[in-house]
């Protein structure tokens, strides 16, 4: 390569890089067509850490055996309203895996051991059109 043309070369790559970086880094998102249960608990007074602790963990055990659960978040980070005690986040791969949970044996049965220390809580199921 000549002298005269390796400037302008090196250049454009240069240029090249910062522009294919630049493109890179901007924010990127999706759209999934997943379903998200968010679960909002708040506890009645005097449950015990280690009593909630175990509900909570139950999700991991309904995870493993009712199909369609593509992903589960069970600690909450940061809590609002301020007031609830729990968070569980349930990805569902569709609305009818979503449907299967719902109508499940093994939620029944889930459930009812929430029941008997929950004292309210939120449950929105949340998806893209």
């Amino acid at each position: 390569m000549t002298r005269n043309l390796r400037t302008p070369f090196f250049a454009l790559l240069a240029a090249a890089f910062f522009f294919a970086g630049y493109a890179a880094g901007q924010n990127q998102f999706g759209q999934p067509r997943t379903v998200l249960q968010v679960s909002l608990i708040k506890f009645n007074p005097g449950v015990s850490d280690a009593d909630g602790q175990k509900v909570i963990d139950g999700v991991k055990k309904m995870a493993a055996q009712i199909p369609g659960i593509k992903n589960i978040w069970l600690k909450a980070d940061r809590m609002e309203p301020r007031d609830f005690d729990a968070a569980i986040v349930i990805e569902f791969v569709n609305r009818a895996a979503a449907d299967r949970y719902a109508e499940s044996p093994i939620h029944e049965s889930w459930s009812r051991q929430l029941q008997q220390i929950r004292l309210t809580s939120i449950s929105p199921q949340i998806t893209n059109p």
